[in-house]
């Protein structure tokens, strides 16, 4: 159960300080998205350092997914891990809720930090651009942490590379890579932000899906040699 509560924590400071950032700065901090799309690198770090030994620090369906698709996780243990990502995300989301309905700070999103595909073109680029960016960023995960000599700097690594997928993706999608970041805000959101939901749910498990099955092929042909 452990590893379950270490995932609700860290999904839920991810949701909070990352969507917090959007809320908060928007993209009006004068160097365009960067805070916001390091606010959520850093605090990848930050939880890959304090639960990482517990669970890992997925926090993130997608790369749930894409563990349990390499054989290092079980079935139970994907559902527990995605169920508890989506209550901490719930969590996370419902405080930056409080932040702008009850204490009054202003929300530059206009929904918590919920993802569209309006900037993506559409449901079709909004699916291009999800895929692409969390199959770059489970794949970082997979072989970064198949090394267990690069252990004391997996978490920096995914960190960074989630924050320069968050660069690339702000602007058009404002970057999930992450279906539990994108549905605790849109529950909260509701209107389109739940109309475009079902996008930032299938477009991260298949990129992640993309990225298991080329880390196979990749160790498959490691091992051949």
């Amino acid at each position: 159960m452990k590893k379950y509560l270490a995932e609700i924590i860290g999904t839920m400071v991810l949701v909070f300080m990352g969507c917090g950032a959007a809320v908060v700065l928007g993209a009006d901090a004068g160097v365009g998205h960067l805070p916001v799309a390091l606010a959520f690198g850093l605090s990848i770090v930050a939880m890959a350092y304090v639960i990482g030994n517990v669970s890992g620090c997925h926090i993130n369906p997608a790369v749930s997914l894409g563990v349990f698709l390499d054989k290092r996780i079980n079935a139970k243990e994907f559902c527990g891990y995605v169920v508890s990502q989506i209550v901490g995300a719930t969590i996370g989301a419902l405080l930056l809720f409080i932040l702008v309905q009850v204490v009054g700070v202003y929300d530059h999103t206009g929904g918590l930090g919920s993802n569209g595909v309006a900037n993506a073109g559409g449901i079709g680029g909004g699916l291009f651009v999800e895929i692409i960016l969390t199959f770059i960023f489970v794949l970082t995960i997979l072989g970064v942490t198949a090394d267990s000599s690069k252990g004391n700097v997996a978490g920096i690594v995914i960190g960074l590379t989630l924050a320069f997928v968050h660069i690339v993706g702000i602007p058009l999608t404002g970057t999930s890579v992450n279906p539990a970041r994108s549905i605790g805000p849109a529950l909260f959101s509701g209107g389109q932000a739940l109309t475009d939901l079902w996008v930032f749910i299938v477009g991260p498990l298949a990129g992640a899906a993309l990225a298991a099955l080329l880390y196979r092929i990749l160790k498959d042909k490691k091992g051949a040699k």
